[in-house]
């Protein structure tokens, strides 16, 4: 009776593989991402959601349920953004922040950020980690879970729920209003090691992939031109969430602007610094030696510069300003860059792909620039061979642009055709 019943598990499991579709996509030109060569005359087989095989054009002979011509397009793997905000819409300024945190409900914000991850699927981004609800909870992991469901588009989601800082150390919000109110915190506050392991298991268990932490405040530009901050976390705290974090099989990404933050961070485990604006050579040193990425999220600081400055801050220009410089220098020691933007710091209707612009204007290559959204992020986000690159056995995540983006990196902010997961979601002439 057992045999009978492993044979028609068997059956029945031979039945699903066999109805899986099976699309043809027939590609003009392909960009290997890891060589910079353009693949001619190849046509792109895949089975189900992912890449089955690569063939060339002149001896395909299987068969498809769909065949898609894109004979006269460029072709990329799926872009990934590791640093966005879904559930924000821009912040300016504190006000502008408090107007989502203190005026709209939750469920309000997360219908909100439908349209966000509907709008990065349509740039093209078909991954993105998402680095803070800033006080939505765990709207997040509902998200994610609404677009593998299939209820809402979006791309594939890794998701780090609400950041942890320790008590009084986020000045958003609190500062402007009476003591005597409880403002709703944009993050989760801790105060001990101890406290710091629970907010961790807490965070897993509703469904965090990544722990985000907020390392470092009090900015400060000094004479020689360096910057300085204040440490959010003694050695206890920041060990305990790091320790937690990694023997729970996840990662740690941390919030670090100056030395102050960043060293302590990588010290302790962190895989990704995220801003690093005010990182010295010191910095890029350890991130070489410790396997650490770098998100730069340059546009962000440009777009938000202006208006703090009437505001009465001036450290975003500071920031802009030398940013250059350490975005070269940190090319020269070889420091990883992930592809990071901060969008919902700066509002979805602004170009997702700014961010390349900056990268080619510093000294990358466009083709360098592609891979810090392409293979350095699917390595920080431990996808290697499933996203960022277009091989058999990775999801079908590509997408599509009219000229070759090797020769203008602003194309990318112009792509009319992308699939994920094997389903096209964007066709355009």
């Amino acid at each position: 009776m057992k045999k009978y019943f492993i044979l028609a598990i068997i059956f029945f499991l031979s039945l699903e593989l066999t109805a899986q579709k099976t699309i043809a996509v027939k590609c003009g030109n392909i960009l290997d991402v890891r060589s910079g060569k353009m693949l001619t005359g190849k046509i792109i087989f895949i089975i189900g959601n992912k890449i089955e095989s690569i063939t060339d054009a002149a001896s395909f002979a299987k068969k498809a349920d769909t065949v898609i011509d894109l004979s006269s397009s460029f072709i990329l793997p799926g872009l990934i953004d590791c640093h966005t905000h879904v559930l924000l819409q821009g912040d300016i300024t504190n006000e502008d922040y408090d107007e989502q945190i203190l005026k709209e409900s939750i469920p309000y914000r997360t219908i909100r950020a439908t349209k966000s991850c509907k709008q990065a699927l349509m740039n093209g981004f078909t991954t993105i980690r998402d680095l803070g609800t800033e006080g939505a909870g765990y709207a997040d992991v509902d998200l994610k879970k609404a677009i593998n469901n299939g209820v809402i588009p979006g791309p594939r989601m890794f998701v780090s729920t609400l950041a942890i800082n320790t008590t009084g150390h986020y000045p958003v919000i609190e500062r402007d209003y009476a003591w005597e109110l409880k403002m709703p915190k944009g993050l989760k506050e801790i105060t001990g090691a101890d406290e710091g392991r629970r907010a961790v298991r807490e965070q897993i268990a509703y469904g965090a992939d990544w722990i985000k932490i907020y390392a470092d405040r009090g900015y400060q530009k000094l004479p020689d031109g360096s910057y300085k901050g204040i440490p959010n976390f003694t050695k206890e705290e920041i060990e305990a969430i790091a320790d937690e974090t990694i023997k729970s099989r996840r990662r740690l990404a941390a919030h670090a602007v100056t030395p102050d933050g960043i060293i302590y961070s990588i010290n302790a485990g962190a895989k990704s610094i995220e801003h690093g604006f005010g990182m010295n050579e010191e910095c890029m040193q350890l991130m070489v030696q410790k396997n650490v990425f770098w998100c730069p999220t340059i546009y962000v600081n440009d777009y938000v510069a202006e208006g703090r400055a009437k505001a009465g801050s001036f450290l975003n220009k500071y920031f802009a300003e030398s940013e250059p410089e350490v975005f070269k220098k940190a090319m020269k020691y070889g420091v990883k860059i992930a592809y990071g933007t901060d969008i919902g710091g700066y509002d979805w209707a602004e170009p997702e792909t700014k961010d390349f612009e900056f990268f080619i204007q510093y000294g990358m290559l466009p083709l360098q620039a592609i891979q810090t959204a392409t293979l350095n992020g699917a390595e920080l986000l431990g996808q290697s061979g499933l996203i960022g690159e277009i091989v058999p056995g990775a999801f079908a995540d590509i997408i599509a642009v009219n000229e070759n983006p090797l020769n203008n990196i602003k194309l990318l902010g112009k792509v009319k055709w992308v699939m994920k997961n094997g389903v096209v979601c964007k066709s355009e002439k």
